[in-house]
């Protein structure tokens, strides 16, 4: 089986047997295609060197059974049918953070739960809901797309980014660092986690917008935890209590039992979860049984 993980910028291929997703083998990582024919032509030639009768494939926007239908990063990929471009293969296609929840119910920081939000923070903010033991699409999709929470009744919005992704994605924790001096939102956690104050004062309007826009979340879904994906997870430390003091001031009681943990698979979530998508096929959405 093969597993693809396409985000705006990589793209990330590996196999994995159908009886043991968790146990993907990374084939490599490259830049993200440019244009359609040249990912053709290389998910093609993966697919023919591997002999991969399964294809999971997570992409960064909104997909609709075998079709990808809106990827604001790669336009050239809007409209493809992947089943039309590989009728031997059994394919699942979903949004990449869809998948990252896959692999954390299957077999991470959420296995055993049905009620869980999980948020990626990468270059953009991902996101996934799993309700009642199923992960929720929605009409075109894109449900539970909470880079798109506004928590600010006077911001213009805008057609790309949504206003939580504006104000604590990885690029706008990027912008935040350099304005500082770090050289990217990584070290500024970094030098939040020593002390330094301006580095915590800095972090925490991004962490208290997501916090803010969290607890609408919570109130709507009440979920048994909320998980952080990605390479954010490894600052859970840091970000985790000014998420939740955040959120804790916008529920009622009874909802701040909720905790945020990171996730287990890290910056191999998304890829993970395409293997263990690949093996279920077209009703890889349903978890838990």
């Amino acid at each position: 089986m093969l597993a693809v993980d396409l985000g705006g910028t990589r793209y990330r291929a590996g196999l994995a047997a159908t009886a043991d997703p968790a146990a993907v083998l990374t084939l490599g990582e490259w830049p993200a295609p440019q244009d359609r024919a040249t990912f053709l032509a290389l998910l093609r030639d993966q697919v023919a060197s591997s002999g991969a009768t399964h294809l999971g494939i997570g992409v960064p926007g909104l997909a609709r059974g075998s079709v990808c239908t809106w990827i604001p990063n790669l336009p050239h990929l809007d409209g493809l049918d992947l089943s039309a471009e590989f009728p031997k293969l059994h394919v699942a296609l979903g949004n990449d953070a869809q998948f990252a929840l896959v692999a954390e119910v299957a077999g991470g920081a959420a296995r055993g739960l049905r009620d869980v939000l999980l948020l990626a923070i990468g270059t953009g903010i991902g996101s996934a809901v799993l309700a009642g033991g199923q992960v929720v699409a929605g009409n075109a999709g894109g449900a539970c797309s909470f880079g798109w929470a506004a928590a600010d009744v006077d911001d213009p919005g805008d057609d790309r980014l949504g206003w939580l992704e504006r104000q604590a994605s990885g690029r706008a924790l990027d912008g935040v660092a350099t304005r500082l001096g770090f050289a990217d939102g990584m070290a500024l956690i970094a030098a939040a986690r020593t002390g330094r104050e301006d580095a915590i004062a800095a972090l925490e309007p991004p962490m208290r917008a997501l916090g803010t826009a969290l607890a609408g979340a919570v109130a709507l879904l009440d979920p048994q935890t909320i998980i952080l994906a990605g390479g954010v997870a490894t600052s859970i430390d840091v970000a985790g209590p000014m998420i939740l003091a955040a959120l804790r001031r916008h529920v009622p009681g009874h909802l701040r039992g909720i905790d945020i943990r990171a996730g287990r698979f890290g910056t191999r979530a998304g890829l993970v979860g395409a293997a263990f998508a690949g093996a279920r096929g077209a009703d890889w959405r349903r978890q838990n049984g």
